[in-house]
Protein backbone atom coordinates (compact mmCIF):
# COMPACT_ATOMS: atom_id res chain seq x y z
CA UNK A 1 0.00 0.00 0.00
CA UNK A 2 1.63 3.35 -1.05
CA UNK A 3 1.72 6.00 1.56
CA UNK A 4 0.13 9.06 1.50
CA UNK A 5 0.08 12.35 2.99
CA UNK A 6 -2.04 14.02 6.21
CA UNK A 7 -2.17 17.14 8.02
CA UNK A 8 -1.83 17.07 11.47
CA UNK A 9 -3.66 20.10 13.78
CA UNK A 10 -1.47 20.63 16.79
CA UNK A 11 -0.39 23.56 19.11
CA UNK A 12 1.24 26.11 17.45
CA UNK A 13 5.00 26.65 18.92
CA UNK A 14 4.91 23.00 19.78
CA UNK A 15 5.19 21.72 16.09
CA UNK A 16 9.26 20.68 16.69
CA UNK A 17 8.52 18.42 19.96
CA UNK A 18 5.60 16.88 18.55
CA UNK A 19 7.74 15.96 15.34
CA UNK A 20 10.55 14.22 17.27
CA UNK A 21 8.19 12.72 20.06
CA UNK A 22 6.23 11.32 17.31
CA UNK A 23 9.32 10.33 15.39
CA UNK A 24 10.45 8.71 19.01
CA UNK A 25 7.04 6.82 19.24
CA UNK A 26 7.30 5.53 15.65
CA UNK A 27 10.74 3.80 16.38
CA UNK A 28 9.67 2.07 19.67
CA UNK A 29 6.51 0.59 17.84
CA UNK A 30 8.58 -0.37 15.19
CA UNK A 31 6.24 0.78 12.71
CA UNK A 32 8.95 2.43 10.52
CA UNK A 33 7.56 1.00 7.26
CA UNK A 34 4.32 2.56 8.17
CA UNK A 35 5.56 5.84 7.95
CA UNK A 36 7.43 8.29 6.22
CA UNK A 37 8.70 11.70 5.69
CA UNK A 38 7.27 14.37 8.73
CA UNK A 39 7.65 17.83 8.25
CA UNK A 40 7.54 20.91 9.65
CA UNK A 41 7.85 23.50 6.83
CA UNK A 42 9.72 26.42 7.83
CA UNK A 43 10.94 30.02 6.14
CA UNK A 44 14.64 30.62 5.67
CA UNK A 45 14.87 34.46 5.83
CA UNK A 46 18.48 36.05 5.59
CA UNK A 47 18.69 39.63 7.21
CA UNK A 48 21.14 42.02 5.81
CA UNK A 49 18.99 45.07 6.43
CA UNK A 50 17.89 45.14 10.20
CA UNK A 51 20.40 43.28 12.50
CA UNK A 52 24.23 44.07 12.16
CA UNK A 53 26.58 41.32 10.33
CA UNK A 54 28.54 39.54 12.77
CA UNK A 55 32.11 40.94 11.33
CA UNK A 56 35.75 39.80 11.18
CA UNK A 57 39.07 41.38 10.42
CA UNK A 58 41.19 38.68 8.69
CA UNK A 59 44.67 39.16 8.30
CA UNK A 60 47.25 37.00 6.06
CA UNK A 61 48.28 35.01 8.26
CA UNK A 62 45.10 33.64 9.42
CA UNK A 63 42.98 31.26 7.06
CA UNK A 64 39.29 31.74 6.51
CA UNK A 65 37.85 28.04 6.87
CA UNK A 66 34.35 28.94 5.05
CA UNK A 67 33.39 29.74 1.59
CA UNK A 68 31.67 33.02 0.23
CA UNK A 69 27.47 32.30 0.66
CA UNK A 70 28.32 29.34 2.41
CA UNK A 71 25.16 28.97 5.04
CA UNK A 72 26.79 28.71 8.54
CA UNK A 73 25.22 27.18 11.99
CA UNK A 74 26.25 29.18 15.30
CA UNK A 75 29.49 27.06 16.42
CA UNK A 76 30.75 25.97 13.60
CA UNK A 77 34.53 27.06 13.21
CA UNK A 78 34.83 30.02 10.81
CA UNK A 79 38.39 31.86 11.12
CA UNK A 80 41.70 29.88 12.32
CA UNK A 81 44.94 31.34 13.34
CA UNK A 82 48.04 29.81 13.12
CA UNK A 83 50.46 28.38 15.66
CA UNK A 84 53.61 30.39 16.32
CA UNK A 85 56.67 29.18 17.03
CA UNK A 86 60.28 30.32 18.06
CA UNK A 87 62.04 32.19 15.46
CA UNK A 88 65.08 31.43 17.21
CA UNK A 89 66.99 30.88 20.39
CA UNK A 90 66.56 32.93 23.08
CA UNK A 91 65.03 33.41 27.16
CA UNK A 92 61.44 34.98 27.47
CA UNK A 93 62.24 38.41 29.07
CA UNK A 94 58.46 40.13 29.27
CA UNK A 95 55.12 38.73 29.03
CA UNK A 96 52.72 41.71 29.13
CA UNK A 97 49.13 42.10 28.73
CA UNK A 98 48.05 44.39 25.28
CA UNK A 99 45.14 45.59 23.55
CA UNK A 100 45.15 45.85 19.72
CA UNK A 101 42.46 48.49 18.66
CA UNK A 102 42.51 48.45 14.98
CA UNK A 103 40.29 51.96 13.56
CA UNK A 104 39.29 52.03 9.69
CA UNK A 105 38.25 55.20 7.90
CA UNK A 106 34.72 55.61 6.96
CA UNK A 107 35.30 55.02 3.25
CA UNK A 108 37.51 52.36 4.41
CA UNK A 109 40.59 52.69 2.30
CA UNK A 110 43.45 53.25 5.12
CA UNK A 111 43.58 51.70 8.78
CA UNK A 112 45.70 51.91 11.93
CA UNK A 113 46.61 49.34 14.15
CA UNK A 114 47.48 50.45 17.44
CA UNK A 115 49.20 48.10 20.16
CA UNK A 116 48.34 49.11 23.47
CA UNK A 117 49.62 48.17 27.15
CA UNK A 118 46.46 47.43 29.28
CA UNK A 119 48.74 49.34 32.23
CA UNK A 120 48.05 52.52 30.15
CA UNK A 121 44.50 52.35 31.26
CA UNK A 122 42.28 52.14 27.96
CA UNK A 123 39.38 54.70 27.34
CA UNK A 124 35.73 53.58 28.43
CA UNK A 125 34.61 54.51 24.74
CA UNK A 126 37.00 52.68 22.89
CA UNK A 127 34.97 49.73 21.72
CA UNK A 128 33.90 48.54 18.65
CA UNK A 129 31.71 50.38 16.16
CA UNK A 130 32.36 54.00 17.84
CA UNK A 131 33.49 56.85 15.88
CA UNK A 132 36.82 58.39 16.65
CA UNK A 133 38.64 61.37 15.06
CA UNK A 134 42.01 62.34 14.86
CA UNK A 135 44.00 63.56 17.97
CA UNK A 136 41.55 61.72 20.45
CA UNK A 137 43.10 60.05 23.47
CA UNK A 138 42.96 55.67 23.38
CA UNK A 139 44.23 55.46 27.11
CA UNK A 140 43.44 57.42 29.98
CA UNK A 141 46.90 58.20 30.51
CA UNK A 142 47.36 60.24 27.03
CA UNK A 143 50.34 58.49 25.84
CA UNK A 144 48.52 57.18 22.82
CA UNK A 145 46.58 59.12 20.59
CA UNK A 146 44.16 58.18 17.16
CA UNK A 147 45.76 59.47 14.15
CA UNK A 148 42.93 59.46 11.60
CA UNK A 149 39.13 60.08 11.82
CA UNK A 150 37.11 56.72 11.16
CA UNK A 151 35.51 54.17 13.24
CA UNK A 152 36.98 51.37 15.36
CA UNK A 153 36.54 47.80 13.80
CA UNK A 154 37.72 45.34 16.65
CA UNK A 155 39.69 45.44 19.70
CA UNK A 156 41.29 42.39 21.50
CA UNK A 157 42.94 41.63 24.05
CA UNK A 158 46.99 40.09 23.48
CA UNK A 159 49.93 38.96 25.33
CA UNK A 160 52.86 40.52 24.29
CA UNK A 161 55.70 38.20 24.38
CA UNK A 162 59.67 39.47 24.22
CA UNK A 163 62.39 36.95 23.74
CA UNK A 164 65.95 38.10 23.89
CA UNK A 165 68.44 36.70 21.39
CA UNK A 166 72.14 35.88 22.60
CA UNK A 167 73.39 38.83 20.58
CA UNK A 168 71.09 41.60 22.38
CA UNK A 169 68.20 41.28 19.89
CA UNK A 170 64.83 40.70 20.82
CA UNK A 171 61.96 38.71 19.03
CA UNK A 172 58.23 40.39 19.88
CA UNK A 173 55.68 37.84 19.57
CA UNK A 174 51.92 39.10 19.86
CA UNK A 175 49.63 35.90 21.28
CA UNK A 176 46.20 35.27 22.18
CA UNK A 177 46.00 34.85 26.11
CA UNK A 178 44.79 31.59 25.67
CA UNK A 179 46.46 29.58 23.00
CA UNK A 180 49.59 29.41 25.37
CA UNK A 181 50.92 27.66 28.43
CA UNK A 182 51.65 30.21 30.89
CA UNK A 183 53.83 26.92 32.83
CA UNK A 184 55.86 27.05 29.73
CA UNK A 185 55.84 30.54 28.49
CA UNK A 186 56.90 32.59 31.26
CA UNK A 187 59.67 35.17 31.66
CA UNK A 188 63.39 33.36 32.33
CA UNK A 189 62.05 30.19 30.11
CA UNK A 190 64.62 28.97 27.58
CA UNK A 191 63.56 28.73 24.23
CA UNK A 192 64.76 26.80 21.19
CA UNK A 193 64.05 27.58 17.29
CA UNK A 194 60.92 26.17 16.24
CA UNK A 195 59.55 26.08 20.30
CA UNK A 196 55.95 25.98 20.57
CA UNK A 197 54.93 29.31 22.02
CA UNK A 198 51.26 29.65 20.68
CA UNK A 199 48.28 27.22 19.77
CA UNK A 200 45.98 27.51 16.71
CA UNK A 201 42.98 30.12 17.49
CA UNK A 202 39.95 29.12 16.01
CA UNK A 203 36.78 31.36 16.06
CA UNK A 204 33.57 30.23 16.26
CA UNK A 205 30.84 32.04 14.63
CA UNK A 206 27.71 33.16 16.70
CA UNK A 207 25.30 32.62 15.11
CA UNK A 208 23.47 31.53 12.33
CA UNK A 209 24.00 32.76 9.14
CA UNK A 210 25.56 33.23 5.36
CA UNK A 211 29.49 34.50 4.64
CA UNK A 212 30.30 36.84 2.56
CA UNK A 213 33.83 37.54 2.28
CA UNK A 214 35.57 41.00 0.97
CA UNK A 215 39.47 41.22 0.10
CA UNK A 216 41.00 44.68 1.10
CA UNK A 217 44.67 45.39 0.61
CA UNK A 218 46.86 43.26 3.85
CA UNK A 219 43.41 41.27 5.14
CA UNK A 220 40.15 39.82 4.23
CA UNK A 221 36.65 40.77 6.26
CA UNK A 222 34.20 37.79 6.85
CA UNK A 223 30.92 38.76 7.50
CA UNK A 224 27.93 36.74 8.51
CA UNK A 225 24.73 38.20 8.11
CA UNK A 226 21.97 36.67 10.23
CA UNK A 227 19.33 33.63 9.24
CA UNK A 228 16.25 33.52 10.68
CA UNK A 229 13.43 30.42 10.64
CA UNK A 230 10.12 30.97 11.07
CA UNK A 231 7.34 27.92 10.58
CA UNK A 232 5.57 28.55 7.23
CA UNK A 233 2.24 26.88 8.54
CA UNK A 234 2.11 27.41 12.79
CA UNK A 235 -0.22 25.00 14.48
CA UNK A 236 0.28 22.15 11.72
CA UNK A 237 2.76 19.22 10.90
CA UNK A 238 2.73 17.17 7.58
CA UNK A 239 3.05 13.61 7.95
CA UNK A 240 3.38 10.64 5.38
CA UNK A 241 1.72 7.50 6.17
CA UNK A 242 -0.13 4.62 5.57
CA UNK A 243 -3.54 5.72 7.19
CA UNK A 244 -4.68 2.64 9.08
CA UNK A 245 -6.63 1.89 13.06
CA UNK A 246 -2.66 1.59 14.40
CA UNK A 247 -0.85 4.19 12.72
CA UNK A 248 -4.07 6.42 13.19
CA UNK A 249 -3.91 5.68 17.40
CA UNK A 250 -0.01 6.38 17.50
CA UNK A 251 -0.34 10.08 16.00
CA UNK A 252 -3.73 11.18 17.33
CA UNK A 253 -2.55 9.68 21.14
CA UNK A 254 0.62 11.80 20.97
CA UNK A 255 1.09 14.38 23.55
CA UNK A 256 0.14 17.82 21.85
CA UNK A 257 -1.54 16.33 18.86
CA UNK A 258 -5.43 17.40 18.44
CA UNK A 259 -6.15 15.71 15.26
CA UNK A 260 -5.79 15.45 11.86
CA UNK A 261 -7.38 17.80 9.45
CA UNK A 262 -10.36 16.20 7.99
CA UNK A 263 -13.17 16.20 5.67
CA UNK A 264 -16.39 14.56 6.41
CA UNK A 265 -14.87 13.20 9.57
CA UNK A 266 -11.90 11.56 7.73
CA UNK A 267 -8.34 12.54 7.73
CA UNK A 268 -7.96 14.73 4.60
CA UNK A 269 -5.36 13.13 2.41
CA UNK A 270 -3.04 15.99 0.41
CA UNK A 271 -3.53 16.28 -3.55
CA UNK A 272 -0.63 15.33 -5.86
CA UNK A 273 0.19 18.89 -6.72
CA UNK A 274 0.32 19.75 -3.08
CA UNK A 275 2.45 17.50 -2.09
CA UNK A 276 4.85 18.58 -4.99
CA UNK A 277 5.17 22.06 -3.61
CA UNK A 278 5.60 20.76 0.00
CA UNK A 279 8.38 19.16 -1.21
CA UNK A 280 9.73 21.97 -3.20
CA UNK A 281 9.11 24.22 -0.27
CA UNK A 282 11.36 22.21 1.91
CA UNK A 283 13.75 21.53 -0.60
CA UNK A 284 13.50 18.05 -0.36
CA UNK A 285 12.15 17.40 -4.38
CA UNK A 286 13.70 19.51 -7.65
CA UNK A 287 11.59 19.54 -10.49
CA UNK A 288 12.70 19.04 -14.53
CA UNK A 289 12.82 22.20 -16.19
CA UNK A 290 9.68 21.47 -19.30
CA UNK A 291 11.24 20.71 -22.45
CA UNK A 292 9.43 23.53 -24.07
CA UNK A 293 9.55 26.61 -22.17
CA UNK A 294 6.23 29.66 -22.65
CA UNK A 295 8.15 32.39 -22.95
CA UNK A 296 6.16 35.17 -22.22
CA UNK A 297 7.40 38.60 -24.13
CA UNK A 298 5.65 40.89 -21.37
CA UNK A 299 7.15 43.04 -18.77
CA UNK A 300 6.37 42.49 -14.97
CA UNK A 301 5.72 45.18 -12.17
CA UNK A 302 5.55 45.13 -8.99
CA UNK A 303 1.93 44.04 -6.72
CA UNK A 304 0.85 43.19 -10.10
CA UNK A 305 -1.54 39.82 -9.85
CA UNK A 306 0.17 36.70 -11.92
CA UNK A 307 -0.65 33.00 -12.73
CA UNK A 308 1.72 30.40 -12.47
CA UNK A 309 1.59 28.27 -15.84
CA UNK A 310 4.10 25.65 -15.53
CA UNK A 311 6.11 23.49 -11.99
CA UNK A 312 4.77 22.69 -8.90
CA UNK A 313 2.74 25.52 -8.44
CA UNK A 314 1.07 25.14 -11.70
CA UNK A 315 -2.55 27.68 -11.71
CA UNK A 316 -1.33 29.09 -8.81
CA UNK A 317 -2.72 32.61 -8.65
CA UNK A 318 -0.03 35.13 -6.75
CA UNK A 319 1.07 39.11 -6.19
CA UNK A 320 4.36 39.82 -7.49
CA UNK A 321 6.58 41.09 -4.65
CA UNK A 322 10.16 41.11 -5.59
CA UNK A 323 11.41 41.25 -9.16
CA UNK A 324 15.12 40.12 -10.19
CA UNK A 325 15.83 41.39 -13.61
CA UNK A 326 19.59 40.14 -13.65
CA UNK A 327 18.50 36.50 -12.96
CA UNK A 328 15.21 36.71 -14.93
CA UNK A 329 13.30 35.38 -11.50
CA UNK A 330 10.48 36.85 -9.54
CA UNK A 331 9.16 36.41 -6.21
CA UNK A 332 5.40 35.63 -6.26
CA UNK A 333 3.08 35.25 -3.13
CA UNK A 334 0.64 32.80 -3.49
CA UNK A 335 -2.21 31.27 -1.06
CA UNK A 336 -0.84 27.71 0.01
CA UNK A 337 -2.77 25.54 2.84
CA UNK A 338 -4.57 28.80 3.36
CA UNK A 339 -1.33 31.25 4.35
CA UNK A 340 0.60 33.35 1.92
CA UNK A 341 3.76 31.88 0.92
CA UNK A 342 6.89 33.17 -1.52
CA UNK A 343 7.87 31.40 -4.26
CA UNK A 344 10.65 32.41 -6.58
CA UNK A 345 9.89 31.45 -9.91
CA UNK A 346 11.47 32.13 -13.62
CA UNK A 347 9.49 34.46 -15.62
CA UNK A 348 8.65 31.75 -18.04
CA UNK A 349 6.81 30.34 -15.12
CA UNK A 350 4.28 33.18 -15.10
CA UNK A 351 1.91 34.57 -16.94
CA UNK A 352 -0.52 38.01 -17.12
CA UNK A 353 -3.94 37.25 -16.14
CA UNK A 354 -5.80 38.35 -18.95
Amino acid sequence: MRKKWYIIQTYSGLENSIKEALEAKINSFGVQHLFGKILVPEEVKLDRSSAPAERHIVFDNSRILVKPNQDIKKGDPVIEAPEIHAKNDGVIKEIKSYRIIFIETIDRKFTKTYYVPESAKIETGIRPGARIRQGMPLTKHGEYFCELDGRIVFTEKMKRIVVERENGDEDVYMVYPNTYDPKVIRRGAQLKRGHLIAGRKVTNSRIDGRAEISEFPGRKELKIYRITKSRLYPGYIFIEMIMNDETWNIVKSTPNVVNFVSVGGQPMELKRKEVHALLKLVGLEQYEEKATKIRVEVDFELNEMVRINSGPFEDFVGKITEINPERQEVKVVVSIFGRETPVMLKLSEIEKIV
